[in-house]
């Protein structure tokens, strides 16, 4: 039940800022809520994930954007959400720290490489040229660090956490030496 309030929160976050009249510099959950989804629940429970977010995209491309919406302009970025749930799938049933940062920067990097490139191979705003690549990964940067940055924090929260209230708990129970 925590995976499924855990992606809806991460649908949600992709919408506030939109609701908000402002716009969140890809700071949102979508990256460590994935990778949350992957790690505790069965794999094919990853189109769950893919529905939910392709919601989301309909969404921003139709009413945020006013753009028609096209599929094929998201399949790679249906399969990245795939991917990501595969990963924490892989990587994050057994927890720990080194995990945790493969999967943040997996998730994040893997994200700023794919969509920086489609928007570079099937977009108009850069020339299809090795110097045109390059500008379109400079433009992407800030908003790669944001999103480093927020599936870092998700990530941590929802991974650190339960390891730590674990241990707080260890401690407590544990008895106490008195001399």
């Amino acid at each position: 039940m925590t995976a499924f309030l855990v992606l809806l929160l991460a649908a949600l976050s992709r919408l506030f800022p939109h609701l908000m009249h402002g716009t969140g510099y890809n700071f949102t959950a979508v990256g460590g809520g994935l990778l949350f989804f992957g790690s505790r629940r069965p794999r094919w429970q990853a189109l769950i994930a893919i529905a939910v977010l392709a919601l989301t995209d309909v969404y921003l491309t139709t009413q945020v954007y006013g753009y028609a919406f096209h599929v094929s302009h998201y399949l790679v970025t249906w399969a990245w959400y795939g991917a990501v749930c595969l990963m924490g799938s892989a990587l994050l049933r057994k927890v720990t720290g080194l995990r945790v940062i493969a999967g943040v920067l997996g998730s994040a990097t893997s994200f700023f490489l794919v969509s920086n490139f489609m928007v570079w191979a099937v977009g108009e705003m850069y020339p299809h040229t090795l110097a045109g690549l390059g500008s379109c990964l400079v433009a992407g940067l800030p908003f790669y660090w944001n999103d480093l940055a927020s599936t870092a924090l998700v990530a941590g929260v929802l991974f650190g956490l339960p390891v730590l209230a674990a241990r707080l708990v260890d401690t407590m129970r544990a008895p106490v030496n008195r001399r």
